[in-house]
């Protein structure tokens, strides 16, 4: 008799029935009781949308919490996310408003997670969402969305609250050792020497940061929330995804938004991605536009892109470890282990 396979991403009803009296206590009006659905996307945090039934705007919402297994350190931070949303959102920058935040063990779920309100707007993830865009709409869009983030790394963050968010200098050489920590926990030993050559040589650079701001850490266009029908052009309703956001170097931010343009960024995702598609500029264009829309200089810019490269190595290899502990729910996580090498020459290359 074969044993009954339990997915580990739904949410029970007794669990349903905990998140619902957290959103209670916060402040939330529910209308009856919550409903989850597993929203597609994601390679970290599991993602979720609630509804209490009721039609009326507001009772929307979007739950964020931890795979239960096969969780790396810091790689899952759903309560930092809230705090930097909350912060950003009563500054006027785009993000979804933050209902409420539940520490691990707090509650029935027995992880941490998060609530926050719903937006409305339009997700841009695959190859085939990018083509419905004609070619005006899609220049537009790029435009808001490299304005939108030279106006995040406007944001002074002490002004809004986020002093302690992270340690102002320093950035890159904190993230040389972070990734390089989080290599030895999920990396192939047999890419260990091409991993070992470039954090060392990452280690070594002389990065000189110049300024100071709130880092998104994973900004490319299927992280936000886009508006596509206004009668003034398209606009960036809400960025999503702060998982990996703290306070840096921008520089850094506008790197990985760039790394992200390589052929790679599909097999880290399962699929061909919107935003490696050849209707986009190629990196070192979308850097310069960022410049003409105000952003920060982007001094030391190759030892930024191949510390971006780093990242998203170690990223990918860690959604393949999550994989091979059977803690990744749904398809596409199958080919992260070959996004690593070509990640890791690509970064070797640019320095």
């Amino acid at each position: 008799m074969s044993e009954v396979q339990v997915d580990p991403s739904a949410l029970s009803a007794e669990e349903l029935v905990a998140v619902a009296e957290e959103m209670s206590r916060a402040g939330a009006e529910l209308a009856g009781p919550l409903r989850a659905r597993l929203i597609a996307g994601g390679r970290s945090n599991l993602t979720y949308r609630l509804d209490d039934g009721s039609a009326e705007p507001g009772h929307a919402w979007v739950l964020r919490m931890p795979p239960r297994v096969g969780r790396t350190p810091s790689a899952h931070d759903v309560g930092r996310e809230a705090r930097v949303t909350g912060a950003l959102a009563a500054a006027g920058f785009p993000v979804a408003r933050p209902v409420v935040v539940a520490e691990e063990g707090a509650t029935a779920v027995g992880l941490p997670f998060a609530v926050a309100e719903f937006v409305t707007g339009r997700t841009v993830q695959s190859r085939a969402d990018l083509d419905t865009l004609d070619d005006a709409t899609l220049e537009a869009t790029l435009a808001r969305l490299v304005e939108t983030l030279a106006a995040l790394h406007a944001v002074d963050h002490v002004a809004v609250g986020l002093e302690r968010f992270g340690r102002p200098d320093g950035y890159a050489a904190r993230q040389v050792r972070r990734w390089s920590g989080q290599w030895e926990l999920v990396g192939d030993p047999a890419l260990a020497p091409l991993a070992t050559d470039l954090g060392a040589r990452l280690a070594a650079a002389p990065f000189e940061q110049r300024s100071t701001g709130v880092v998104h850490g994973d900004y490319r266009i299927d992280n936000t929330l886009l508006a596509l029908d206004e009668p003034t052009g398209p606009r960036v309703a809400a960025v999503v995804d702060w998982e990996l956001s703290t306070i840096g170097d921008p520089v850094a931010d506008v790197a990985m938004m760039c790394v992200y343009r390589h052929a790679a960024l599909d097999l880290v995702l399962g699929s061909p991605s919107a935003w490696t598609s050849d209707r986009l500029p190629a990196a070192d264009d979308l850097a310069a536009a960022y410049e003409r829309a105000g952003g920060v200089a982007l001094v030391d810019w190759d030892a930024h892109m191949a510390l971006g490269y780093y990242k998203l190595a170690v990223i990918a290899a860690g959604i393949d470890h999550r994989h091979r502990a059977g803690a990744t729910h749904g398809e596409g996580f199958d080919t992260a282990a070959q996004a690593v090498e070509p990640l890791l020459e690509a970064g070797l290359a640019r320095l």
